[in-house]
């Protein structure tokens, strides 16, 4: 795999680029999982946790994971690039641009996950790096979540 600096601004803005990468690992969004997420964050709606509810009256015929779910698992999913960025002492989470939640993820569906280089620039204390990332049910051809994740990538200490 390619390696590049993280403050080499040309060599990383030549990784912009229309084309999705490839598809990460797969995972399974468990009933469990949903209900577990339920109660770390006291987000216990219906649609999420009420399996026989879900079944005779939700849209979808049956639970669907939270949306803020589906975008904590993203540093599982991990999407493949053909490049790793090396030599930096802290890639700290910056913010986000965009965040959408398209389409369901239904309980025991698996999704995956798929990235694209959308912006590089040189910022005072490192490298600020955009990625566009797209997250499926497996088999979907409509994203289940689209997000812009911003990466700040800080030079080693001392």
């Amino acid at each position: 795999m390619e390696q590049i600096q993280f403050d080499d601004i040309e060599a990383l803005q030549a990784k912009i680029d229309g084309e999705w990468g490839a598809w990460g690992t797969e995972i399974e969004v468990s009933q469990e999982m949903i209900n577990q997420f339920a109660e770390i964050t006291g987000d216990h709606q219906w649609i999420h946790v009420d399996v026989e509810r879900c079944k005779k009256e939700s849209p979808f015929g049956g639970p669907i994971a939270h949306g803020f779910l589906t975008l904590s698992l993203l540093p599982n999913l991990s999407p493949r690039t053909s490049f790793m960025l090396v030599g930096y002492g802290n890639a700290t989470n910056y913010g986000s641009d965009k965040l959408r939640f398209v389409s369901p993820v239904p309980a025991g569906s698996k999704i995956h996950s798929r990235g694209r280089v959308t912006e590089v620039l040189a910022r005072a204390k490192g490298t600020q790096v955009t990625t566009e990332i797209a997250v499926h049910v497996v088999g979907n051809d409509r994203p289940a979540l689209i997000y812009s994740m911003i990466v700040l990538y800080l030079p080693k200490m001392g």
